[in-house]
């Protein structure tokens, strides 16, 4: 049996990210709106709620403005990591939301936070099927690796070169 493809695949700010928070905060300022009309009478916490969901709409706005580098997630053929100094060395994957061409997918590290990335087709077309064969593969326990050649991964190699 072959196990998933090494692959290496950018990460970077996503759009489906930002509509799925901009659905939530729809959807709690919907729920805002209905509390203040069952309350009836503008007391203390009807600012509170007005305040409140004024307030993260406004981080989800201040945060959408700021800059986020492109970096690359890599996958060895056991574990996942991103490079860099705040990277991630050897976590396992774990799909949350599933959307067929894009992906939300959890990475923990074992005594340390997990690590959310948003895996978008069109970042790369050519490698999307192998990162979702990758995330979805199940990792060999350490004792069982099979030594069969063929079986190996492949090195992780640039998507670009």
């Amino acid at each position: 049996m072959h196990g998933a493809p090494s692959v290496s695949y950018p990460v970077g700010r996503s759009r489906n990210a930002g509509r799925l928070l901009l659905l939530l905060w729809i959807c709690g300022a919907c729920c805002v709106a209905a509390a203040c009309l069952r309350l009836g009478k503008a007391d203390w916490r009807f600012g509170l709620l007005v305040v409140s969901v004024l307030g993260a709409g406004g981080a989800a706005w201040a945060s959408s403005l700021r800059r986020v580098p492109l970096s690359f997630v890599n996958f060895d053929g056991l574990r996942w990591s991103i490079p860099g100094a705040t990277g991630l060395h050897a976590a396992d994957a774990r799909v949350a939301l599933d959307g067929q061409s894009w992906l939300l997918v959890r990475l923990a590290e074992p005594r340390h936070a997990a690590r959310w990335v948003w895996l978008e087709r069109r970042a790369l077309p050519q490698r999307w099927q192998d990162v979702r064969r990758a995330v979805y593969s199940r990792p060999v326990p350490a004792g069982q690796a099979s030594t069969d050649p063929r079986s190996a991964p492949a090195r992780a190699q640039h998507p670009l070169s």
